[in-house]
């Protein structure tokens, strides 16, 4: 409960960022683009460098080495944190170093205009972000694998406050982002740039070293470790290859789709801006739901897979996806039928903008449920120090999404440019994971509980459309879907969408309990011995 109570307060917390920096600088137009890539550039570099290795094997390998030495892991885990600690801080020198390189590489469409001489500004004072994303990382997930699984989600909080705060600062000195576009170019200088980007780091920052003062409650104490060598790192390099492989593939997909979509940032109707604000409500129900559930099942599956006990891991992979997915659907339908109310709350009165946010929204929640598949059979995968069959089902997830977005770019109009480049992310995934739950089944060689997972997430998918066709008839009678009747006014939005997300999850929870779902009743059991006491 602590652990999704730190998600939530934090994904709320980021919501509300995401909203004030959209009413800050905009959605579209030059600071909004120009400020969206220079920001969203250091924790694509540092999953890239790191992220994917750290999270691959972190916690296995920490959980194993507790399991071997007499310290609990504390030698080893003071020997990691120093190595990582070494190499962020080399990579985040020469990145930062390499800042207009780095930029236009992102954002080659726009070449020569001052969209990029105004990114590689945002980009210098954001690119040690990269150091304190991966500190943060390495220290959360050392807690995570001592079974201290809150600090990790509530210090975003920080983040989330810092940034609130950077742009309120902003405002208050500078004053709105004009509109006029000739009026924005001028606008921008290094004051703006530096108050902007540079609390946005100081909240990463935070972020980050807010961990510290939790080690020694877990037991811990840091001291830097320079003797490499004979502690199996070797060992650990090579799982990490594979995981620093998909991170690879990953960025050449996002290159590929940022530098499509920015090709029509000059409509009004699409920008990589729009993009981004999609995707931060796409991963809203991810992060609140399906990463709390999978980070306390995470070092139990280790564990059994620690000791080779391959039907424990079946059994735990099946209980993680049902209880994933049970409210992962209804976080989709409800999305999807809520994307018109939503969108308004970053494109205020502009009809156009909300409908282009909102059928990106819509495009992006289409592909939640296949995203939660795959991001579960990865982890379990990780869980049994595999990262190299991860790797083959993800290249054929980039390479399908690469190819897909090239074909919106070159035959979809540029008003639903963006809408078709979050739809073809759902497609690609909703090809691939099939694949891997077939593979992880191979692996295991005891199967994968495939009755009880296939009935399961059948109830819940039909409980789905069921509440998801009352709820947006729903929506529609109160004016949801358009920009007159009870939804016309601000109050009204936040009203409707309480109304509509309350009689979606009745009618949902009614069906599942018609149709005696066990994974509805297991669900509910711990809250109701709390009510019950």
């Amino acid at each position: 409960m602590w652990l999704a109570s730190g998600t939530i307060v934090s994904r709320i917390t980021g919501f509300i960022s995401a909203a004030v920096l959209a009413r800050t600088i905009g959605i579209t137009g030059l600071g909004a683009d120009a400020f969206t890539l220079a920001n969203s550039l250091p924790n694509n570099l540092y999953t890239l460098i790191a992220g994917g290795v750290l999270n691959a094997v972190l916690v296995p390998q920490i959980v194993r080495a507790a399991t071997r030495g007499d310290d609990g892991g504390a030698g080893f885990i003071n020997k990691l944190v120093t190595l990582s600690i070494v190499i962020l801080g080399i990579a985040t020198t020469l990145l930062t170093l390499a800042t207009p390189v780095v930029v236009s590489m992102y954002g080659i469409t726009k070449l020569n205009t001052p969209v990029m001489d105004v990114a590689i500004g945002f980009g210098f004072w954001c690119m040690p972000q990269v150091f304190f994303y991966g500190l943060y990382t390495v220290l959360g997930e050392v807690l995570n694998a001592r079974k201290m699984f809150g600090p990790f989600t509530w210090a975003p909080i920080l983040n989330n406050v810092v940034a609130i705060a950077g742009m309120i600062l902003f405002t208050h000195l500078f004053g709105s982002v004009p509109m006029d576009p000739a009026g924005e170019e001028l606008f921008w200088g290094l004051p703006k740039i530096a108050v902007l980007a540079g609390t946005a780091t100081l909240g990463v920052m935070a972020q980050a070293l807010i961990l510290i003062f939790f080690w020694k409650r877990a037991g811990l104490k840091f001291r830097f470790d320079f003797g490499w060598r004979g502690v199996g790192f070797r060992a650990v390099g090579r799982m990490s290859g594979g995981a620093m492989g998909i991170m690879i593939a990953g960025q050449i997909a996002y290159i590929i789709t940022t530098n499509v979509v920015m090709g029509s940032s000059a409509s009004e109707n699409a920008s990589t801006t729009a993009l981004k604000y999609g995707y931060l409500i796409f991963v809203l129900p991810h992060s609140i739901i399906t990463v709390s559930i999978t980070t306390a099942h995470l070092t139990r599956t280790s564990e059994y897979a620690a000791l080779n006990n391959l039907v424990a891991v079946r059994n735990e992979f099946s209980e993680i996806m049902r209880s994933v997915l049970l409210p992962i659907v209804l976080a989709m339908f409800g999305v999807i039928v809520l994307a018109n109310p939503i969108a308004r709350v970053f494109a205020g009165d502009n009809p156009a903008k909300a409908e282009t946010l909102a059928l990106v929204i819509v495009g992006y929640m289409i592909g939640l449920l296949f995203f939660t598949i795959i991001f579960v059979v990865q982890r379990t995968f990780y869980a049994l120090s595999n990262t190299h069959t991860p790797l083959i089902f993800f290249i054929i997830q980039y390479s399908l999404q690469s190819i897909l977005v090239i074909l919106t770019g070159i035959f979809v109009d540029k008003q639903y440019l963006a809408f078709g480049a979050s739809l073809t992310q759902g497609i690609a995934m909703m090809i691939t994971a099939p694949i891997a739950l077939y593979w992880l089944g191979k692996r295991l060689g005891v199967g994968l509980d495939g009755k009880n997972l296939t009935r399961s997430i059948s109830l819940f998918i039909g409980a789905g459309i069921v509440a998801s066709a009352a709820g947006y008839t729903l929506n529609t009678m109160m004016g949801g879907n358009t920009f007159e009747g009870f939804s016309s006014s601000s109050t009204g939005w936040v009203l409707s969408m309480a109304i509509v997300t309350v009689v979606m999850t009745v009618i949902y929870l009614g069906i599942l309990m018609l149709f005696r779902s066990p994974d509805l009743k297991k669900m509910l059991a711990p809250i109701l011995r709390r009510i019950g006491r």
